[in-house]
């Protein structure tokens, strides 16, 4: 679609329809003509958070909200990190608050504040505290870290951050209004192999960027089947409620990183198809043949086993996301880099650079990994391998987080990526659902990804957050 029908629609979205319905015009989420449904008129700016440093913080007081799957590790890994203290635990049950406190009591810390119940996390919000650490189920994320900013605490949440445009809209307007960070959890943009992607790239190895893919591909079907695994069999009732991407940052945020989306380039728009569900309606029947718990979800209108999103870059560059939680294939999340004088690919294992034809050998991959891995891996990586979390990069990502906290410097992920990677779901849906149409991905920033500075992979200014000794390898840091 050119720019002037673009702003044809957008002056028509903004002088009648706002007026008509008496709703801001960024809520009008289709455009007049239904060829680009997604596309929302860009609100007014705000104060820039790409780069924004935070006041520092010299001891960091954690409240942890969601300790069913994610929380505990989450709660464990911040436990070897100095200059943390982890003030408060919260979750609905009551018994895996207290589990949660067992892993502060073997690591010899002061026992947490508890908070349980429905509404237990308000009042935590509301407590003497500097983040809020949110690993709930998806539609909480969005209200957990909306409450916290406008708390006066910053607030990090696991993927994706916001399940709506509108959801998306509202973390940027209130992380800009508050000064508050908003950042997503996106733990593999820490691993390893994507970090030396990284670096390589900032270096110029690949020349320009210009096609990436990623992806989610991991067999899920039986713990979305189980009923002890996701609490309210939330996630299996996500798959059978909404079509599209439904968990695109752990492929897509790695290779934004890459291709410096938000900083120097943006998304323009999207497409995105996806096969009928050949698994998940045939398990449900099968589990309820033997036990009534499963009726309910005999009916339900499930997802496609793999979708597929192309998306199209405003500097003409393209990136393919795919996602697939059913099928029985080993785990992927692809990896690719493509660029005008190179490749890189992670899956299927190990991690592979190639400058023509043929993959590097594996004298020549030790001398690249040993040039160019970034400093942080340099630093911290070692101990992140012994203390864990998805190989290491789970650790990464909070040591990271919370040295930034206590220098006053920006994050790596700000508030645009938590809204962008995750604007992804939304609008992946809106496409599958009319055949495959074009939605038009907002510009969360305004404008600012022309200026906006690459993320920093230098330690400059930080570092200087420690790590007490891991009870794996006696490592200190």
């Amino acid at each position: 679609m050119s720019s002037d029908r673009r702003k044809f629609l957008r002056n028509i979205t903004l002088g009648t329809g706002a007026l008509v319905s008496g709703m801001p015009a960024w809520a009008n989420e289709n455009a007049a003509d239904g060829t680009d449904a997604g596309f929302m008129p860009e609100r007014a700016s705000g104060f820039n958070m790409c780069g924004y440093a935070a006041p520092k913080i010299d001891k960091v007081r954690i409240g942890f909200v969601g300790l069913g799957m994610r929380g505990p590790g989450a709660v464990e890994r911040m436990s070897f990190i100095e200059g943390v203290e982890i003030a408060a635990l919260c979750d609905k049950f009551p018994d895996r608050v207290a589990s949660a406190q067992k892993i502060l009591e073997k690591a010899g810390l002061p026992k947490a504040k508890e908070y349980t119940g429905e509404d237990g996390w308000k009042a935590m919000v509301e407590s003497d505290l500097d983040l809020i650490y949110i690993t709930t189920p998806w539609h909480l994320h969005t209200p957990m870290a909306l409450y916290a900013m406008n708390n006066g605490k910053h607030a990090a949440t696991e993927v994706p951050a916001a399940l709506t445009l509108d959801e998306c809209w509202q973390l940027v307007e209130t992380s800009e209004k508050t000064k508050k960070h908003c950042m997503m959890l996106e733990n593999c943009c820490y691993d390893f192999f994507e970090l030396l992607t990284l670096n390589m790239a900032r270096n110029g190895l690949f020349g320009e960027i210009l096609h990436t893919e990623g992806a989610y591909i991991h067999d899920l079907l039986s713990l979305n089947f189980s009923k002890t695994g996701y609490a309210d069999m939330w996630r299996l009732r996500m798959n059978g409620k909404h079509n599209g991407n439904l968990y695109p940052t752990h492929g897509l945020g790695p290779i934004a990183q890459c291709m410096n989306i938000n900083r120097g380039d943006q998304m323009d728009y999207l497409v995105s198809i996806q096969t009928a569900d050949f698994q998940m309606k045939d398990k449900a029947k099968e589990l309820a043949a033997t036990d009534s718990f499963f009726n309910e979800f005999t009916d339900l209108n499930y997802r496609g086993n793999m979708n597929t999103t192309l998306i199209k870059t405003i500097k003409g560059k393209s990136i393919m996301v795919q996602h697939d939680v059913t099928s029985p294939r080993p785990y992927s999340r692809i990896h690719l880099v493509s660029g005008t004088k190179g490749v890189a690919q992670k899956w299927p294992s190990p991690g592979k650079i190639a400058f023509g034809h043929s993959w590097v050998k594996p004298e020549e991959m030790k001398e690249l990994e040993e040039k160019y891995t970034p400093p942080i891996v340099k630093h911290i990586g070692e101990i992140a391998k012994s203390v864990g979390g998805h190989g290491g990069m789970d650790f990464i990502m909070d040591w990271r987080l919370i040295d930034c906290l206590r220098n006053g410097l920006p994050l790596d992920q700000d508030v645009y990526d938590a809204a962008l990677w995750s604007c992804i779901i939304p609008l992946s849906e809106k496409s599958v659902n009319k055949r495959g149409r074009s939605m038009d991905i907002p510009d969360f920033t305004r404008g600012n990804w022309k200026n906006n500075k690459p993320v920093s992979l230098s330690l400059e200014g930080g570092a200087t957050t420690t790590v007490r000794k891991t009870a794996n390898s006696g490592s200190q840091l």
